[in-house]
């Protein structure tokens, strides 16, 4: 029989949050702070008053050999000595620490408004209003500040409930009276001597409220301590509806902190070094966190094989979250610097190949993976950059990485390192296979194609200038100049001429300029506009000619104002263009459409 890895059980809520006072539930350390409203928790407070479910609780039972955490307390909760927990909580965080602190704490709870400003509530339930069907029980759940004073905009007090002769007076409950109102009770009937009607209204908010939640149950799923760590994630992902959501980083941050080992402080300090280069400032810790997977079951593999094992038996190199999960802290140290370096040489790179920024990235994964190929070369010579600049153009342009992205990766790692170090043909498969269709120029129409980006880089390598300024385009974005894709025949004279969208619309008829260009240009025909921006700039009809073709522009169907020659001509030289990235032929033989 497969074996259960958790239990399903009920518990009661005052054992629930006693256990969290005495520290035997406890929180993992990649469960950051509480992050509840002041309006979910008088929520929670409703709901469990009316017996209403508020969700499963995930506890992980400690001792598991396998997924070893640095635990700690929940929000609140002080001891007096250390005491190694009996179980983590992995989902139900914020409802626990809303409760424990509401219900057992003592204390007024730490929370947040609607604009997120933190502030400090204490929690009540007016009495009255809880026992009258006409009220919705959430507006029976008041919530005072501090110092149980209401005071308006202009500062003056509208209510005084600080003394507890007041919450008599007032029939408010304290909510952290619950699970012991007897000596409330006592004062209230006391304050009220003991008048009938009181007595018997109390009475019945005890049946009706308090009761409630001395009987709740939560209901708790608990893993046991075989669980291997990979289902550990998986489960609370699928299990996590609401909270931070735990990512294998967040996993290993835990992980690797029992051995004093803060991930998360080492990583922030590498995301501030990397994120300086425009380009890399998307990076995320997965990012980075699967560069060194892959390195790290290179190197197992490599020594597996080394050893003596046959090669289709030794380990994968890979880094889908399992493997990131199998990460040893030795690894990570052993790669990080190297990976982190790599980053930023691979961002080098692209600088040269006009990839600036991290919106103008065709594929992240990529980058990932040409930073992974980095960190394990040395040399830096022009003929492995080239290779490098080759391989890194058939993954865009042949659309690579576009699915199956954790394989590739795995598979392009080895690949490129073999064709750079053996000095030989063999070509990576991502070369081997690239390949780019003639026609899938025009369904190239906005930023989100990576083919798109890639292309658009293109014509910035290949020295493409602003039609007014004449500047490169790469230089007048390095001083800040706005730069955007713009049509190279206007929309509008396009549809007043009869040009369909899907032919004006692909980036055949667009090029990067600048606003003020595309100002002068408007709506006019480019024999028009050509004119007035020569006018404007002050220069001969050769030089404008010379800044067309830097965009691979025949000036003369632009002068014409022919669409369809331009279009034909620009489609074949953008192709040309591509094809000399890739360093492949692009097959002709299908049917090329044009206008």
């Amino acid at each position: 029989m497969p074996v259960k890895n958790f239990v399903h059980t009920t518990e009661s809520l005052q054992d629930l949050l006693q256990s969290v006072k005495k520290g035997k539930t406890q929180l993992p350390d990649f469960q950051r702070a509480w992050v509840w409203s002041d309006e979910q928790i008088c929520s929670i407070l409703a709901s469990i008053s009316l017996s209403y479910p508020v969700g499963v609780v995930m506890m992980l039972q400690t001792g598991n050999v396998m997924v070893r955490f640095q635990e700690r307390l929940i929000e609140g909760v002080t001891l007096k000595d250390f005491i190694k927990p009996e179980r983590l909580i992995l989902d139900g965080q914020q409802r626990i620490t809303s409760l424990f602190q509401a219900l057992l704490l003592k204390q007024p709870a730490k929370t947040k408004d609607t604009r997120g400003k933190e502030i400090e509530r204490w929690y009540y339930i007016d009495i009255e209003k809880a026992l009258n069907p006409s009220f919705d029980r959430e507006s029976a759940v008041i919530s005072l500040p501090k110092d149980k004073i209401i005071r308006n905009f202009r500062k003056e007090v509208v209510a005084d409930y600080s003394t507890p002769e007041k919450e008599y007076q007032n029939s408010l409950f304290p909510v952290a009276q619950i699970f012991n109102y007897s000596d409330w009770m006592t004062n209230y009937n006391e304050f009220w001597d003991y008048d009938r009607d009181k007595i018997k209204l109390f009475n019945q908010f005890n049946q009706k409220v308090i009761k409630p939640f001395e009987q709740y149950q939560v209901p708790v799923i608990s893993l046991r301590q075989e669980t291997p760590r990979e289902a550990v994630c998986q489960v609370f992902e699928k299990v996590n509806t609401g909270g931070v959501s735990l990512t294998v980083f967040e996993l290993l941050t835990a992980t690797f902190a029992v051995d004093k080992f803060q991930l998360r402080e080492d990583w922030e300090t590498r995301k501030q070094r990397l994120q300086q280069l425009p380009v890399l400032s998307g990076i995320a810790s997965t990012d980075f966190l699967q560069a060194v997977t892959l390195l790290a079951t290179r190197d197992r593999r490599n020594k597996q094989i080394f050893g003596g094992y046959e090669i289709h038996k030794a380990p994968a190199i890979s880094c889908t979250r399992k493997d990131i999960l199998k990460l040893t802290l030795t690894e990570y140290k052993d790669w990080a610097d190297k990976v982190t370096e790599g980053f930023e040489k691979a961002a080098k790179l692209l600088h040269t190949q006009k990839i600036f920024t991290a919106i103008d990235l065709p594929y992240q994964p990529q980058l990932t993976v040409l930073a992974a190929i980095f960190a394990v070369l040395e040399e830096n010579s022009d003929l492995m950059r080239a290779k490098l600049v080759r391989w890194y153009w058939c993954g865009v342009f042949g659309e690579i990485y576009s699915g199956a992205i954790e394989s590739q990766m795995a598979k392009d790692l080895p690949q490129v390192l073999q064709w750079i170090q053996a000095d030989d043909d063999s070509e990576p498969d991502t070369i081997t296979d690239a390949n780019f269709s003639p026609n899938r120029l025009l369904g190239l129409k906005t930023r989100r194609s990576a083919a798109y980006k890639g292309l658009s880089a293109l014509l910035l390598r290949d020295k493409g200038c602003d039609f007014l300024t004449g500047y490169e385009i790469d230089t007048l974005m390095s001083f800040g100049d706005a730069i955007d894709i713009h049509h190279i025949f206007p929309r509008k004279w396009c549809e007043e001429n009869g040009i369909e969208a899907k032919l004006f619309d692909s980036i055949i008829n667009k090029a990067p300029l600048s606003s003020r260009t595309n100002k002068i240009i408007g709506s006019k025909a480019p024999s028009i506009y050509l004119s007035k921006l020569q006018e404007k700039a002050k220069i001969t009809e050769q030089r404008m000619d010379d800044i067309l073709q830097s965009h691979a522009i025949n000036p003369g169907t632009l002068r014409s104002d022919n669409f369809q020659y331009f279009f034909s001509l620009r489609q074949e030289a953008l192709l040309n263009r591509i094809e000399t990235a890739m360093g492949k032929t692009i097959l002709r033989s299908e049917s090329m459409e044009l206008a």
